[in-house]
Order: structure tokens, then sequence, then C-alpha cells
């Protein structure tokens, strides 16, 4: 039996490299063909098996989708909450997710919806009790080609992840993650070690023992400036995430 899991998307950043290609607006805002990052990743998640998701904004997206009456799924969550880094925002997150593991997107990783399948349904095997030796998590993983902040990731021959950052790999983090529940236990231990970014957190909980398996997965996007938003959006002609109709799915914020 599958255990059910919850979906997690963190979009409390500032995205200010984005903002001059998109009219100042922020990223969980901007459109991807007609549809906003957000109502994209949250479809995105849905689709991969997660049963509801959470995810966390700052106050000015929360303005703006009041003021600009933009629908939300019925399965879609807001955490609003004005936060330092990404590691703060995940903590907040933790606060209210009760999926004994998640699967965890930044609102500008955008991949294919059939690439994400792969991910989620690898990731929930792995992570399986009748594995030998189950994996805590997976984290999906793209060979690396250019990205300007990629955290690399160190596999072994049996995929397993032995440490994050460097150089060393040709592999980097592709903005999606299956997590376990249980890593919300670090808080105080990374709060001690003044972490200040998720990556800093999973390359802590790898030196604790937590046990990452890497998911190679193709054609991964982190939408960072205006030519990123151009890519996501030639990937999407191609394969597009279609929401269900609205006057079922969709609520108003």
């Amino acid at each position: 039996m599958v255990t059910p899991f919850d979906g997690a998307i963190l979009a409390a950043g500032l995205g200010e490299r984005l903002r001059p290609a998109v009219e100042n607006l922020p990223k969980p805002l901007v459109p991807l063909n007609q549809m906003p990052l957000l109502v994209r990743q949250a479809w995105a998640l849905k689709k991969a098996g997660a049963r509801s998701v959470l995810a966390i904004v700052n106050s000015e997206t929360a303005r703006m989708l009041d003021e600009r009456g933009i629908g939300l799924p019925d399965f879609l969550n807001l955490m609003v909450r004005d936060t330092a880094n990404s590691m703060e925002s995940l903590f907040a997150l933790g606060e209210q997710i009760k999926s004994d593991r998640f699967l965890l997107a930044t609102v500008d990783s955008m991949v294919r919806q059939s690439e994400l399948d792969r991910f989620s349904h690898a990731a929930v095997e792995l992570t399986a009790s009748g594995q030998v030796k189950p994996y805590d998590g997976v984290l999906a993983v793209v060979r690396w080609r250019g990205d300007r902040r990629p955290l690399f990731a160190t596999v072994n021959k049996n995929g397993s992840i032995v440490a994050l950052g460097g150089e060393a790999s040709t592999l980097v983090t592709a903005g999606f993650y299956f997590l376990p529940r249980r890593i919300f236990e670090f808080k105080n231990q990374a709060a001690g070690a003044r972490l200040d970014a998720l990556r800093r957190l999973l390359a802590l909980l790898i030196k604790e023992q937590v046990r990452f398996g890497a998911f190679e997965i193709d054609g991964a996007i982190d939408i960072d400036e205006g030519a990123d938003l151009e890519a996501a959006r030639a990937l999407f002609d191609r394969e597009a995430v279609h929401p269900a109709p609205a006057s079922d799915d969709q609520k108003g914020s």
C-alpha cells in the first residue's frame, strides 16, 4: 500500500532577477502560458500524486492574489509569511505538513509532467518500507547546463547522495525533493549552525546520516531570468499541465 503524501511549494522569495522581465510581478504570479507559476506548480504536484498542496508566499504575493482575484485550486492552501530565506520558509511549512513524507518544489522549478511523475513514483518506491535499505528521501537531479547558482550533488555508484556542494559532479539538484517529515527535528540544530538556505540544510542532513537517493530527470528549468521564462514557455508548448474545469476545482483567493 502506498502511503499518501502531501505537496509543498516554496514561493516566498523576492525573485528580484526576474522582475525586470515581468513588469515587477512577484515570481509566483508570473504567467507561464496563461497560468501563474504558483498555480501551475500546484497542479503539477497534484498530478504527481500529492493529495493536497501547501504553499508559502510572502505578503506582497498574497495581497496581489487578492487584488487580481486570481483563483486557486481547492487542494492548494496558502501560508502567508515574510521569511528571510528558503530554510526558514521550509521550517514554516513544517508547522502544517502532516504526512510522513512530502513532495517539495520551488515555485520556479519547471519540468515536463511526465518527468515529475517518474520522479514521484520512483521516490515513493525508493523510500518504501519494503526496500532492504529504504532511503529517507530522494532528490531529483539533472545534468548541469550552466545554471548560475547550481547545487552540485555527488552521487555514488549505488545512487546515494554522499555530498552536496562543490563542483566535483556533473549533477545538480533540480528543485524537486521527496523528503521525510522528520527533517523538521533538525530545526534547532540548523538554527544553532546559523544556516540560511535550504541547500545548507540538506548538506547538514547528509552529514547527520539522513539517507538521500538521487533520481535523474530530464529538461528541468530554473526560472530566474527572462530567458529562462522563454525556455519554459517553449517546454510547455510541447507538454502542458492542464487543470480541471474552473467550475469544479477553482476557488477564490
